[in-house]
């Protein structure tokens, strides 16, 4: 039976202390009732939607500065809508703030094993990378087209994409995401790779 989910079913949810509604595929959300879920920094999720990639990509701790936040709310929707559980670190608005602080949260989610990917965004989708990179294990990939989030996944195995809001655009951004939401690593050759990383790491950090 189709349900409509109104504004005051959105309250009671979030009153309850979720975060996020679970619709089924025929439900009807009303105008008010999406107007109110944004408010709330609420997501939907879809009963029975299937992640991206199989078994795994379930979990992903979202972030931003104040440049990125337009973009993180559009591919918020985006992600909740395929059903992925979304761990939102922030920022909450477009008023200045620093992007290592949302960086670095990003990247905690990830290495506490709380998210199995994350999502940073800032301007370029440089200095974000460059935060979260100096935690060990993180494997933080900038990505400015589909080429890009595809070789991140397929060979670095990167755990961390991070976009630059004001270097691509909506359409852009949303189809590397779509990218890397269905690339897996494919290991072989380039786990050899990985290993030499994850060596420089333990050298460095076990010298201090």
């Amino acid at each position: 039976m189709r349900k409509v989910i109104s504004n005051n079913i959105v309250d009671d949810v979030y009153r309850s202390g979720k975060l996020f509604i679970e619709v089924g595929p025929d439900d009807l959300i009303t105008p008010l009732a999406q107007d109110r879920i944004r408010e709330l920094g609420m997501i939907v999720k879809t009963a029975g939607a299937v992640p991206g990639a199989p078994g795994k990509l379930n979990v992903l701790s979202l972030g931003c500065d104040h440049t990125g936040y337009k973009l993180k709310i559009l591919l918020k929707e985006v992600l909740a809508k395929k059903g992925f559980e979304i761990i939102d670190v922030g920022a909450n608005s477009e008023s200045s703030c620093d992007y290592p602080d949302y960086a670095l949260a990003v990247a905690q989610k990830v290495i506490e094993r709380k998210a199995d990917f994350g999502i940073m965004i800032d301007a370029t989708g440089v200095p974000s990378a460059i935060t979260a990179n100096k935690v060990p294990g993180i494997r933080a990939a900038t990505c400015y087209n589909e080429f890009t989030a595809w070789s991140a996944r397929n060979h670095n195995d990167a755990n961390i994409m991070i976009l630059g809001a004001k270097a691509i655009g909506d359409e852009t951004a949303k189809s590397i995401l779509e990218k890397w939401l269905v690339t897996e690593f494919e290991g072989g050759r380039h786990q050899k790779r990985l290993d030499k990383i994850t060596k420089i790491e333990e050298t460095f950090y076990s010298a201090k």
